[in-house]
């Protein structure tokens, strides 16, 4: 009998040993707000893949999308008190509410194109932003992920001119530029989180929200929405972050190591988003949405005054203006 129970006993041992020879040293949870069909996933299923290759299995990648872990607001806070390693956060709904000058960003028909949108968060501006972000956030800023060229859509009717706004109920994010965009063209800007939004329209709580045509795909919202105006208002970027309280626990090489695989990941992402934008336009027109061009002039009037409230908060307008000349 002695004899049985040493032998299960080394047994036992042994099944633990061989349970946890594989297991990781460290782990990371990354989170982010878009749906598993999102470019952000793309981005960190990229990241986990690099390094959990080059770190030979000592550190693992945990990804949770769709809210999993709370809203962007509420997982930046988690990242400055070190409860969660990673995000991807977006400069609307989890930068701005610590950094202002991240509104910089959200201005309303501050970029020309695609391009000039890259300039900036790759040049100084995005650099000095990301400064900012690490200091407010107690993070490291691994590089700008890009979200899309964001439209406003709604389930009432056509919106051609900011008249057609008047009384329309619009999500937006939480930044302060975003909702002063909106009442300004004269919608009711209302802030809530990205998860809530789906719900919000059925119920009659909101009439519609402003996203790219991603977004407007792989959260379904074409099952509660007609009418999209091509207004092309903003274009969102988001950061990719990591904990410095989790950082600062890693030997040097590994923390090295995080950063290579994160910066890696921006690539990744901006790839998806531009292959998945035009494809996703597609589907949404086969699935019978409405787009309408607009005359933007309009509406870039009625949003003049966006600028001058918000200057002194995104570092005036001398800020703006190196942003519109990069």
């Amino acid at each position: 009998m002695k004899l049985l129970k040493l032998f299960s006993s080394l047994l036992i041992s042994l099944m633990y040993v061989f349970s946890n020879a594989n297991a990781a040293d460290y782990t990371i949870k990354l989170a982010h707000n878009g749906p598993e069909q999102h470019p952000f996933q793309d981005g960190a299923l990229a990241f986990k893949s690099e390094l959990e290759k080059s770190s030979n299995g000592a550190i693992e990648v945990q990804i949770f999308p769709g809210e999993q872990l709370g809203d962007e607001e509420s997982t930046s806070q988690m990242i400055k008190l070190g409860t969660l390693q990673c995000a991807i956060e977006s400069a609307g709904g989890g930068l701005a509410p610590f950094v202002p000058e991240a509104d910089l960003l959200n201005l309303p028909f501050v970029f020309d194109d695609v391009d000039h949108f890259y300039r900036v968060v790759d040049g100084p501006i995005g650099s000095e932003l990301a400064e900012k972000v690490e200091t407010a956030l107690n993070a490291e800023f691994m590089g700008w992920y890009f979200s899309g060229i964001r439209n406003v859509w709604n389930d009432e009717r056509a919106v051609k001119s900011p008249d057609d706004l008047k009384g329309l109920k619009i999500r937006v994010m939480g930044s302060p530029v975003l909702i002063d965009t909106f009442n300004a063209l004269g919608a009711q800007a209302t802030p809530m989180s990205f998860g809530e939004v789906y719900t919000s329209i059925q119920q009659g709580v909101i009439d519609g929200a402003e996203t790219d045509h991603v977004d407007l795909l792989v959260e379904n919202f074409y099952e509660v929405t007609e009418h999209v105006s091509l207004t092309g208002h903003m274009y969102l970027g988001a950061g990719l972050i990591c904990s410095n309280k989790f950082l600062d626990t890693l030997p040097a090489d590994l923390k090295e190591k995080v950063i290579d695989a994160a910066e890696s990941s921006v690539s990744v992402e901006r790839a998806a988003m531009a292959s998945m934008t035009g494809d996703a336009l597609k589907q949404l027109k086969e699935k019978g949405l409405k787009f309408y061009d607009v005359d933007l002039g309009p509406f870039r009037e009625k949003v003049e005054s966006v600028y001058l409230k918000n200057a002194d908060n995104v570092g005036g307008m001398a800020a703006i203006e190196a942003l519109a000349k990069q």
